[in-house]
């Protein structure tokens, strides 16, 4: 009897250590999720338009102009992008210049995104760019030493074959103030002022995207629509998730991988209980015989193992969703687990708790749960008859 409480208290605690274990990643991978879109949501619009046909555009039309007068427009940014030809101290990187409109920087902390130096595009007349940091890395840029700018080429539109090939270039120097990552796809930027850019790539109207962002209540589903009716089949606007579906199907498939091997050892965990009931039902064969020979069906029978199965199963899992709900609020709160590296952004693993977690795993157990316990119980009356003869 005390062995058979004793493996019912671990198949328990597995249950309960299940169940928080799968509250507390996911609570932290949507805390990574968080972390990762609101940098992204600092960098990257809510809605871009860019042409279906050619590399720019001119802007100066009516309706973009009434949509940069347009209330609900937060920021109406206007981006001329090209690859260029980056020098510095006689190294040369091909990367992309990327020139912004002064609302660029009405957007969020663009300084959290910063590793060295500050996101500034322009101080006192003067312009500068901001940096990627895998420009930084093979050019070994110091946003320190002003007397060493970087030299920006681009090919000379207006130059003919000549003797000279250095003519068949426009070269523009600038500074470097800082030093951003983010991700692969931008950190070979060169973010500029887009005056710097209008005369390095000698393009004074055109622009290559319109970059939008809303007042907050805004609702951006309904805007790109309505904005794509108005602008027709020449432009694409895409929202966040749309710019950049790796990221988001990247997070989503890691998210649901790890959820996945979770429920194979919550599985193991709650088929424990098979185990612990099937030594249950043979120890008290006899006294299901006699229940049986005072009237209870095999109905009544199977549903006493059923329920303590449920039982077991169901305690695990509400005492394991109360430990990780309590264990991520004291991970916001105070930090316990640590990142374990200075340089990181963040101090601490990230954690932000949804409903549909909770809701999500309390399903799952329930379900592995109905299963084992229903084997459990269609045990308890096999051979109920050869033992009701025995007696």
């Amino acid at each position: 009897m005390h062995a058979i409480n004793i493996i019912s208290g671990i198949s328990m605690v597995g249950v309960f250590i299940g169940s928080a274990a799968l509250i507390i990643i996911l609570s932290v991978f949507n805390g990574f999720e968080t972390v990762i879109l609101s940098l992204y949501s600092n960098f990257t619009p809510e809605l871009k338009i860019e042409p279906k046909l050619g590399k720019s555009f001119n802007p100066n039309t009516a309706y973009f102009n009434s949509l940069k007068n347009d209330k609900k427009v937060f920021s109406y940014i206007e981006v001329l992008q090209e690859k260029v030809l980056v020098k510095y101290d006689g190294r040369p990187f091909i990367g992309t210049i990327k020139g912004v409109s002064a609302q660029f920087m009405k957007k969020g902390d663009l300084d959290s995104i910063v590793q060295t130096g500050s996101f500034t595009l322009k101080k006192d007349g003067t312009n500068f760019a901001v940096i990627g940091s895998m420009v930084q890395n093979s050019l070994g840029v110091s946003v320190r030493d002003q007397f060493t700018p970087m030299e920006i080429y681009s090919p000379n539109r207006g130059a003919g074959i000549g003797a000279n090939p250095l003519n068949e270039f426009t070269v523009r120097p600038i500074n470097a103030s800082g030093v951003f990552t983010l991700g692969q796809q931008f950190d070979d930027l060169v973010i500029t002022p887009i005056d710097f850019a209008r005369d390095l790539l000698n393009q004074p109207v055109n622009v290559t995207s319109l970059e939008l962002n809303f007042n907050k209540g805004t609702k951006i589903a309904d805007v790109q629509e309505a904005i794509q009716d108005k602008i027709g089949k020449d432009f694409t606007i895409r929202n966040r998730a749309q710019q950049d579906t790796e990221l988001y199907k990247t997070l989503n498939y890691e998210r649901w991988f790890i959820f996945m091997i979770l429920v194979f050892v919550l599985i193991i965990a709650i088929f424990n209980i098979i185990g612990s009931l099937t030594m249950l039902v043979m120890d008290k064969r006899k006294d299901i015989a006699i229940l049986t020979s005072l009237g209870a069906n095999k109905q009544l029978i199977q549903g006493i193992f059923f329920f303590e199965g449920m039982m077991i199963s169901i305690i695990g899992c509400l005492a394991g969703i109360f430990f990780g709900f309590v264990f991520c609020i004291l991970q916001q709160r105070f930090g316990l687990v640590k990142m374990g590296s200075t340089k990181s952004m963040i101090d601490a693993y990230p954690v932000t708790l949804m409903a549909g977690d909770f809701i999500l795993v309390f399903l799952t157990v329930g379900v592995i749960a109905v299963i084992a316990a229903g084997i459990s119980a269609r045990l308890s009356i096999k051979g109920l008859n050869d033992i009701k003869q025995d007696l």
